[in-house]
This record gives structure tokens, sequence and C-alpha cells, in this order.
């Protein structure tokens, strides 16, 4: 019997701020173990939460770009649990008031347009982070904790359930990640853990509408993970269902290794966390301004840019796709075009020689000058230096940041065309080629083409075919 796979994502997302939500603490990433914490975000006694204004103007910033409802008073709740990750024994949530409801997130699946439906998005804080001793928490022995993230704003988004395969999770969390980067409330940097998603997946009979039981799967540290995960997991359930067994409801590890989900403990359900509001913390009041403000000032998305320049730079959807899914490489060219007229060419030697060599360097293009490239292409169209002299102080200038016209009158790169230096190279090839030559003085104009490629060889293509077109021409007429 088929059935049919339904999914629902809660995705946690790292505000981009410089200090925590209720404390003074810095949230840089990769400082030694336990060295940004304090009173407030260990949870000592007498300590007192204050909110940290940058992260709710950031929490509200993503929930209008996900199309939610902010909401005008949210409240936060203490949720109970124990795990070593936790020093307060509670992490301070919000549950029943979530600062926005609702939203969508349409995006394109085989041609088709879906719209992803959100429940809620709220703030919370971060929890702190096992180390383990292994390479997984099932193959170490022992596990130390870092507090330094604890305390992190949080921003969890949490989908409703009506995602229909881990393709179509996929999906989404790349269109997600996207869309929030562009609206600057984070760096959404999987492999630092300021982007993460746990799924909760369940099967059901087609065309039926209640849900079967569903298991939680965790641990998940790309996109791809998330999609092979996934599947496996649907496959792994409709496997028990075609034996006649049960589904249990339970949190389940991704191993990357095995490629397999582990069921881990019992799923918890909301009343085991006894939530009950924070006496430490007054609701959260927004004025309608504060929102309006905010909306008003949010910035152009991934879509509109992508239509944007289509239509201003005349490219093609996929060169253009390019630079929205690399933004920086995307704002290079902008500010290129700027100063550059040939939209088309910019681009090419953008998404590719320059695109090429940043990664060969492994150097961010935010250290190359766009003025320096366009600079470059100039000297290309003027005739001063040829293509494979332009690749080669490409190179050098992504490497070393020295302005292209340094590096032509450095290393003597510009085009050769004085007579002095032409001459003599004519005279060799002709002496090599005297055929050619006797054919051309026949009127065979063709073998110029050759005998002019002979010296731009002789010259590494830096000779001016003009000029050797014309010593050529002196030279049979005498």
């Amino acid at each position: 019997m088929p059935y049919e796979t339904v999914i629902g994502l809660e995705i946690h997302l790292e505000l981009q701020t410089r200090s925590k939500l209720f404390c003074g603490c810095s949230t840089t990433f990769g400082n030694e173990p336990n060295t940004n914490c304090c009173p407030v975000c260990l949870g000592l006694p007498g300590s007192l939460p204050v909110f940290n204004r940058r992260a709710i103007e950031l929490a509200v910033t993503a929930a209008l770009t996900l199309n939610s409802k902010v909401e005008g008073t949210s409240r936060f709740d203490r949720k109970n649990y124990f795990y070593p990750d936790l020093p307060k024994a509670y992490q301070i949530s919000q549950y029943d008031h979530p600062l926005a409801k609702g939203g969508y997130l349409e995006l394109e699946v085989d041609g088709q347009t879906r719209t992803i439906r959100l429940e809620r998005v709220h703030l919370e804080e971060e929890a702190g982070k096992l180390v383990h001793s292994g390479e997984s928490i099932l193959a170490s022995d022992y596990s130390l904790v870092d507090y330094n993230r604890a305390g992190i704003p949080l921003l969890e988004i949490v989908t409703e359930p009506n995602i229909y395969s881990g393709r179509e999770a996929r999906l989404f969390l790349e269109n997600l990640r996207l869309l929030l980067l562009y609206s600057g409330v984070s760096d959404c940097k999987m492999e630092e853990g300021s982007l993460r998603c746990d799924a909760n997946i369940s099967l059901r009979p087609p065309g039926t509408k209640e849900l079967g039981t569903k298991t939680e799967v965790k641990n998940m540290n790309s996109f791809r993970a998330v999609e092979q995960a996934l599947n496996y997991e649907a496959q792994r359930q409709e496997a028990i269902l075609a034996s006649g067994g049960k589904i249990i409801q339970v949190t389940c590890h991704w191993d990357e290794e095995s490629k397999k989900t582990t069921p881990l403990r019992g799923k918890e359900g909301s009343s085991d966390y006894r939530y009950f509001p924070d006496p430490d913390l007054l609701p959260l009041v927004l004025d309608k301004s504060f929102i309006d403000n905010l909306a008003a000032s949010l910035p152009e998305g991934p879509l509109k840019r992508k239509e944007r320049f289509c239509n201003q730079y005349g490219l093609s959807a996929g060169e253009a796709l390019i630079f929205i899914e690399n933004r920086e490489l995307g704002d290079f060219f902008e500010a290129a075009a700027a100063l550059y007229g040939d939209s088309d060419n910019l681009a090419r030697w953008v998404q590719g020689d320059l695109l090429f060599q940043l990664r060969q360097s492994n150097v961010d293009i935010k250290a190359i000058r766009s003025e320096l490239l366009v600079e470059l292409l100039q000297m290309l169209d003027s005739g001063e230096i040829n293509r494979p002299v332009a690749k080669e102080v490409l190179a050098e200038m992504v490497h070393s940041g020295t302005a292209p016209a340094d590096l032509v009158r450095e290393k003597d790169l510009g085009r050769i065309a004085a007579k002095e230096q032409l001459l003599p190279l004519v005279e060799q090839v002709a002496a090599d080629n005297p055929e050619a030559v006797e054919k051309l003085r026949a009127g065979e104009e063709k073998v110029l083409a050759f005998l002019v490629g002979k010296v731009m060889g002789l010259t590494g293509g830096r000779a001016d075919p003009a000029a050797v077109n014309r010593f050529f021409r002196e030279l049979i007429n005498k």
C-alpha cells in the first residue's frame, strides 16, 4: 500500500547581533570555550534578563520577510527540561503568545509553484553546545559543554505539515536561507550552527487528512543531509507499516556516515516542558509604528533582484541566478556595472575568469575592488593588452590587489607596436616561410593571416596585428 509523506520543519536561526538576547555577552563565534558567559546567561541566582532591542528588530524583520503577522503583544515563557547544555534547566522561549503567526514562502518544484505555509515565528534563547569525544554522540565516551552559545538570540520558524518529500524540504530550506540572507537577519552558516533544522515526519494513506504518528529527526547538518535523512526515515516508516507494525513517536539521530536514522529517545510533548510565563520578563509590546517602520525598510528580496538584474542589465535568467545565489558577487557586479557599460562582457568576466581566480586563490570577493576589474577590461577594449595578457594580469591582481596598469607596466606586458621591435620578427618569419611570402607577392591575401599569426606566436600574442600587417606589406613591396 502506498503512503504519502508529510513533513513539518522547525528551523532555528541565530540572529546577527553583537550581544546575547538578555545580557551583554559577545556572540562572536570561535572564542575559547566558556569565555562568553556571565551570571545572566548561566542562570546564576539573583541575575535578571534584559531585552536586546536589536534582536527584536531582526526578529520582526524576519517575520515580515516571511509574510507573517507580527503580534502587537507577545510573551516569554520558561520551557523546562534538563539537559547538560542548558545551564538554567529551562529555556526562555515563547509558547502560546509567539512574536508572529502564519506566513508563507513560495518556491518552484518541478515547474510548479508551491506555497509552504508557516505556523509561527518566535524568539527564544540559544542553548549551549556539547562537544563529543567521538565522531558522534553515539560513538562518544563523554561530552564536554561549552556555554558560549547559551543565550544567543534564536529565531524559531515552524512550518505547517505541508511538505511532502525530502527534496521539497531541501528546496524550501535553500530558498529560506537565501531570503533570510537578503533580509540581513543572520549569516545562515550551517557549518557554524547559526542555521539548523529539525523535522517531524509521518506517513498516511493518500487522500486522508489525519496525520500518522510522527517521528522527529535531528542532527542534519546540511541541506543535502536533510533530504537524505527524510527520504530514509520515510522508507523506514513505510517498511514498518507494510509489515503490520506501528510507528512509535521517537526522536531519531541522523548518522551521516551510515546514512541511517537511529531512534534515541521518546519524543516529548508540549506538556512535558511545563511551560509557564517567565516571572522576570514583562510581555513584549510592539507599537504599530515600530512594526510599520521595519516593514517600510525591508531590503530588496532575491526574486525582485533577479527580475531587476534581467531587466536592468539584460542578463539571462541563468546569469542573474548566479548573482542572486552569491550576493557578494552580485554586489561586485553592480558596482562594476556603474563604471563599465558592457554588462554582457562584464558578466562573462565576473562569472567566468574572476570567479575561477577567486576560487583558485581562496580570496573573498570583498577583498577585490570593482574598479580594478573595470580598469582591466577598459585596457583590453582599447587594445592596450590582449586577452591572454588580461587573464595573466587578472590572476596577479586577485592575488596581490595591484592595479592592472601597474602590473602591465612592471611586467612589460603591453601591446608591442614599435617598428624596432616588430620588424626583426617580421623579417625572421619571412625568411623561415619563403613560399608563403611569394604567394603573398602573387596576390594570395589569405597567407597574410598565416604570417601575422607566426609573429603573434613569437610575441605571446602581444604584437599589434595592424602594425605587423603593415610591416609585411612594406617588406614584399621592396
